[in-house]
């Protein structure tokens, strides 16, 4: 099971509506939740299951310059909630990791302006944003039983962004 959802915010933690708050929280946090609860009676019952949740680079850095406090929050909470399923499911043959994109080239990220999109570039090391398919070979990986010994982590892909 691929957990696999996030809308940024509008504004910060100051001037955010509490209606776009609790929408943005609704998709990024609680939907991971719920979907990897759902999976997890499976994986129970048949003793064995693969989760990833993806998270974002967002968990482990307040990115500039764009104001996003709630997106972050909710994917540092998707970071701990695969940890935190880890280990309460690792006794049954459930493995739960996550996946931390950083910029890549989406629909969403195709409505920032262009002096954003250079910011971003100017922090990231590899000096853009990624393409889609590039994060193919971590979820093969996750999802395959290359990775039996593997929960528990969370795999930052984010072209060097978190390493500055």
């Amino acid at each position: 099971m691929i957990a696999n959802a996030g809308i940024p915010t509008k504004a910060g933690g100051l001037d955010d509506k509490i209606e776009d708050w609790n929408n943005v929280r609704a998709i990024d946090f609680d939907g991971a939740y719920y979907c990897m609860r759902a999976a997890g009676r499976v994986f129970r019952e048949q003793k064995r299951g693969v989760g990833i949740i993806t998270a974002s680079m967002s968990g482990h850095a307040a990115n500039v310059p764009q104001e996003q406090s709630c997106y972050n929050a909710c994917k540092a909470g998707c970071i701990h909630l695969a940890k935190s399923l880890s280990v309460e499911w690792a006794k049954w043959g459930g493995r739960i990791n996550s996946v931390s994109p950083g910029y890549i080239d989406t629909a969403i990220s195709g409505d920032c302006p262009f002096e954003m999109k250079e910011e971003w570039f100017s922090l990231t090391p590899m000096m853009r944003d990624a393409d889609p398919r590039e994060l193919k070979g971590v979820y093969l990986y996750l999802a395959s039983d290359a990775s039996s010994y593997t929960t528990g982590a969370d795999f930052v892909v984010d072209g060097g962004y978190t390493a500055r």
